[in-house]
């Protein structure tokens, strides 16, 4: 801005500024962090660092107008924190006696090494949902993510009824449904995907979700997640995973409204 001078100037005065275009609706300007899964970047748009925008393939992001946001979904690369983050937003939301059930995937070690994943619900059940396998032959049946065999049986037995109970609970307060994750190994189950889709359409509960970053081939229900205008995505990188709690806790809380 410029400052002012003693006395009239020569120059004629400039043209009124003229009124920036609207956003379209659903696409008003929220803060966004920067890229998680391929690093940390700029803040985009110059806007401070409190909200994450969601994610819109590599290397673009939609701001999303957090007034119409209904669920919320962490997103970056793996190894980086995702479901840490889940349990102490679980542990957070517990505490403050919010109704909260779901499940998250945790790592299964054998002398330092990874032999596989299990499935963990919020009620203390557990169930493997992948192990690697020493046989390098796949049989019809069998679902695979790379040296990962995926027990489908185990993980609907243990997810498909916390999903249910969850959707048809009392409406008097929304719930929330911890989804941890979204990834290919869930995704062989149809009735998963359904019921995630379904939950994602009401108005009773809240979804607070994993989804991997994309590569390879996408996945077409992670795809629709990341698109709906009704998610925030924050992305986790390693810079902000330690300050990021609050943030996630503010956009849930604002998703229950």
């Amino acid at each position: 801005m410029e400052g002012g001078d003693a006395g009239p100037r020569l120059t004629p005065p400039r043209p009124p500024a003229q009124p920036r275009a609207a956003l379209p609706r659903g696409e008003q300007a929220a803060a966004g962090l920067g890229p998680g899964r391929s690093g940390a970047g700029a803040v985009q748009g110059g806007a401070p660092a409190r909200w994450a925008a969601p994610c819109w393939g590599e290397g673009g992001a939609r701001p999303a107008a957090l007034a119409m946001a209904k669920h919320v979904f962490l997103t970056g690369p793996p190894g980086v924190g995702k479901t840490t983050l889940i349990q102490k937003v679980t542990q957070a939301l517990k505490s403050s006696g919010i109704p909260i059930d779901g499940f998250y995937t945790e790592e299964v070690r054998e002398g330092g090494r990874r032999t596989g994943f299990d499935v963990v619900t919020l009620s203390g059940k557990r169930g493997p949902l992948s192990r690697v396998s020493s046989d390098s032959s796949t049989s019809r049946r069998e679902y695979r993510v790379g040296q990962y065999v995926v027990d489908l049986v185990s993980f609907e037995h243990l997810v498909l009824p916390v999903l249910r109970n969850v959707s048809h609970g009392s409406d008097a307060e929304k719930k929330i449904c911890v989804i941890d994750e979204i990834g290919k190994m869930e995704l062989f189950s149809q009735a998963f995907i359904q019921a995630v889709r379904q939950m994602l359409a009401g108005s009773g509960t809240m979804v607070l979700g994993t989804i991997p970053i994309p590569k390879g081939k996408p996945l077409d229900l992670v795809e629709e997640i990341r698109s709906r205008k009704d998610v925030s995505v924050f992305n986790v990188s390693k810079e902000n995973r330690n300050s990021i709690l609050q943030d996630i806790l503010a956009a849930v809380e604002s998703c229950r409204k």
